[in-house]
């Protein structure tokens, strides 16, 4: 057979599509992207004059705060004591802080009564003690336990009997049910000073009156923070069962209105 016959008689291969062929779908494609991008486009003005339209004018709005305050005796101290062991073991320290802590608690809770005193334990914590020449060379504990109430002799004369624990920080403050007492009559004081002087602000402004836009309302105890003692020895706290020397003072209760208000013609 002639290589003209075999090329005559070989059988025809399909053609695999080109790029050129597929060139339809890619522009089909690329035509429906371009809409939805356009479609996009088109809706985001729309999008933002909805949102414009749907927020409240600002136009005369005037913010200001009005607050009103009672002063009261404050009724609850607060004492916290530390006990503190140092050691060339962890295991060791330990024991002897969880001795003293066990020892004050049963002293403490002798005293206590719900309201009048009550009792709690801190933090405990361990951690290596370095010497000068900056290695550890051995641990060092510390143990806190506070004691509070309303009653307040009750309160100085336990913390006087707790031996083996130094006195770090005492406190007065207000407590839950004084503040309840006081808080609905101060926040109706707070709320006429601030409509009052809602309505003085319009009329100096050459309006006629007003109308809320924002409102907050917030109370405080003027709390001031605990003031840190120098620690008594441990030695002076044995020998002296005297009632911790306190002296309460004054708290300041205080209701405060926030807000916005649109002045009207």
């Amino acid at each position: 057979m002639t290589s003209a016959t075999a090329a005559r008689s070989a059988p025809l291969r399909p053609l695999r599509p080109t790029r050129a062929l597929r060139a339809p779908a890619l522009l089909h494609h690329w035509v429906a992207s371009a809409c939805v991008a356009a479609a996009g486009l088109a809706a985001a003005p729309l999008a933002m004059a909805a949102g414009t339209t749907t927020d409240a004018p600002r136009d005369n709005q005037v913010s200001f705060a009005a607050s009103a305050n009672i002063e009261v005796a404050k009724d609850v101290l607060t004492v916290t004591l530390q006990a503190s062991r140092d050691g060339a073991e962890a295991a060791v320290v330990q024991g002897a802080l969880k001795q003293v802590l066990d020892a004050a608690l049963t002293e403490a809770r002798r005293a206590a009564q719900a309201g009048a005193l009550e009792v709690r334990t801190g933090s405990f914590n361990l951690s290596p003690r370095y010497g000068r020449d900056g290695k550890p060379n051995g641990w060092t504990g510390h143990a806190d336990l506070t004691i509070e109430g309303k009653d307040v002799g009750r309160v100085a004369a336990t913390a006087g009997k707790l031996t083996g624990l130094n006195i770090v920080s005492t406190g007065y403050s207000v407590s839950r049910e004084l503040r309840e007492q006081h808080e609905s009559a101060l926040i109706a004081q707070a709320i006429q000073k601030y409509q009052a002087r809602a309505s003085e602000i319009a009329r100096q402004f050459g309006f006629s009156g007003y109308t809320l836009r924002e409102l907050n309302v917030q109370t405080s105890d003027g709390e001031m923070p605990r003031q840190p003692m120098l620690m008594r020895t441990m030695a002076m706290a044995s020998a002296d069962a005297a009632p911790l020397p306190t002296e309460a003072g004054k708290g300041l209760l205080t209701a405060t209105v926030q807000g916005t208000v649109q002045l009207t013609r």
